[in-house]
């Protein structure tokens, strides 16, 4: 007989697996239809990475924000999280929001409501490390502005720059790109889809729910504040063994939820959309790096190419070895 546990994780997966089927059944039908056709109108570009935790999305952050064009952070919303850490995600949503349309714009003078006063240091900002843009001038002159940056060696070096050129750097870009975890449904972002000071594309990256279960379980601690939020006030009401299933519920269910609501949009607003599989990613990083970046406007330089490949790809491995190439398992740092 199966132990009830058990029976209760195979019945969770298997539903979230169903989610996952249906993303990719209506993903290849609609696929074409959601791409840009146009060339963007703006001079500016606002790209927003949508994806949940252990999806991979911190890699395709760096996709984007390793190309020279690009100022990137990677998900400023913590500062708001982790500032109404008893919220719920639901209620946290405007403030995400309106923090995000600042840092598009430019306006650094949002983190104001979430960081200690005085004086700040740009390594205030969660994560900065990971942006080349604040590692190369006119943020830090120590490294190029047009070469692969390491994050160790930008840590060090430019960590004491003060605040202030967060914001002069942005500015200084044509595109700006953010990635966020923080939002549970498209409704939040329509304000920000149809605001002319904007140019919004969204690039919405999900994972088999499996795979992403399995990465949760091995980051319990580092993603429990998140976690809290993510259940808001069920996780009184339920056994400790079952939260994990149920922050995982929430989440699926939210992805679903804006792919759903992607299709009730207006044509002109649906190619404002970009759906990415991570596992198209994995067998194709050359390809799915080209494709994201054609939809916004990016050229692929030869040495991201050469970036790219070398990065998750081993020596003599050919495409159909991908999967299997230990340099691959480096794609799970960024997940």
């Amino acid at each position: 007989m199966i132990p009830l546990r058990r029976m209760k994780f195979l019945l969770f997966l298997a539903s979230q697996m169903a989610i996952f089927i249906l993303f990719i059944l209506v993903y290849s039908h609609n696929d074409n239809s959601l791409q840009v056709k146009e060339e963007p109108k703006s001079p500016h570009m606002h790209v927003l990475v949508l994806s949940s935790w252990r999806s991979g999305s911190s890699f395709v952050g760096q996709l984007f924000g390793q190309h020279p064009d690009v100022f990137y952070l990677m998900e400023p919303a913590w500062h708001v999280w982790m500032t109404f850490t008893q919220s719920t995600a639901q209620r946290l949503h405007m403030a995400v929001r309106d923090l995000i349309r600042a840092v598009f714009l430019c306006d650094m003078s949002v983190f104001d409501a979430y960081m200690n006063p005085g004086p700040r240091k740009q390594s205030s900002l969660f994560q900065w490390d990971g942006s080349r843009a604040l590692c190369s001038p006119p943020a830090c002159n120590l490294f190029p502005r047009d070469k692969i940056i390491p994050q160790a060696h930008c840590r060090i070096l430019c960590h004491k720059q003060p605040f202030e050129v967060v914001e002069e750097a942005c500015r200084t870009y044509s595109h700006v790109v953010l990635k966020e975890v923080r939002f549970f449904n498209l409704q939040v972002l329509y304000p920000l889809l149809r605001d002319p000071s904007l140019n919004l594309h969204i690039v919405h990256l999900v994972r088999d729910p499996r795979a992403v279960f399995r990465s949760r379980e091995r980051t319990t601690n580092e993603l429990e504040i998140d976690s809290h939020i993510v259940m808001g006030q069920h996780r009184q009401k339920l056994k400790k063994e079952d939260q994990p299933y149920y922050a995982m519920q929430v989440i699926c269910q939210s992805q679903l939820e804006i792919f759903k609501a992607v299709q009730s949009l207006p044509k002109a607003l649906r190619q404002r959309y970009l759906l990415v599989r991570y596992e198209d990613l994995v067998r194709d990083p050359l390809g799915q790096t080209a494709r994201m970046y054609e939809y916004v406007g990016l050229k692929f330089l030869p040495r991201l190419q050469t970036w790219v490949h070398n990065i998750t790809r081993g020596k003599g491995m050919d495409t159909q070895d991908v999967l299997l190439s230990p340099s691959v398992k480096r794609l799970e740092i960024f997940s």
